[in-house]
């Protein structure tokens, strides 16, 4: 009497398909955990490194990203008061600039790696309505490349000093922000036409 009326290679297909379900299901488990855990930002940030011009390389979408198309860029400033001036730009499909100047607000001084940014008219940019997470979640010692995210995971851009930066380190970040729970599926490259 035979006590396994399966096949042999049908036993080792179905053990070829559990394994590779508890896999995916291991998958499934580590990226709900991660977007679970709380998300974490690198130490410190110092303010005086990290002004100056940052090119956008890669993006989750956003809405009031929606018109652009290339040569995304972000410059940031000291304000008199201490805050970041925030100047957004980048070209929609037609060649138009569009821009976007805004203000961020340390929000763990002497730490600076939690800001709010307002995008409001100036006249009521003080109020604390409007404003969006800015997360320092990964920045290399040099202050060449950032990842910049928020607390729900909806919304990250990797940053660099260079225009075109060395892919292994835009994958190094993206690699770092999908650990973090990020969904990259939808991830938007940026063009960048400068040199």
């Amino acid at each position: 009497m035979a006590k396994n009326n399966l096949p042999k290679a049908g036993f080792t297909l179905a053990k070829i398909a559990l394994g590779g379900a508890v896999l995916v299901g291991l998958g499934a488990v580590t990226v709900a955990y991660a977007q679970t855990k709380p998300l974490q930002t690198v130490e410190k940030v110092e303010l005086d490194k990290y002004l100056g011009v940052w090119y956008e390389v890669a993006r989750k979408p956003m809405y009031f990203q929606n018109q652009c198309d290339r040569d995304v860029s972000a410059t940031y400033t000291l304000n008199e008061n201490g805050n970041v001036k925030v100047d957004n730009r980048c070209y929609s499909k037609t060649g138009q600039l569009k821009q976007s100047v805004g203000e961020a607000f340390v929000q763990n001084s002497p730490f600076n790696t939690k800001l709010k940014v307002s995008f409001l008219p100036e006249a009521v940019r003080w109020l604390p309505v409007g404003r969006g997470d800015y997360w320092v979640l990964k920045l290399d010692e040099n202050y060449q490349t950032v990842l910049v995210g928020e607390p729900r995971r909806k919304y990250m851009w990797v940053l660099s000093r260079s225009a075109h930066p060395d892919e292994s380190v835009v994958k190094e970040y993206l690699d770092y922000a999908k650990s973090l729970g990020y969904d990259l599926s939808d991830i938007i490259h940026t063009q960048q036409t400068q040199k």
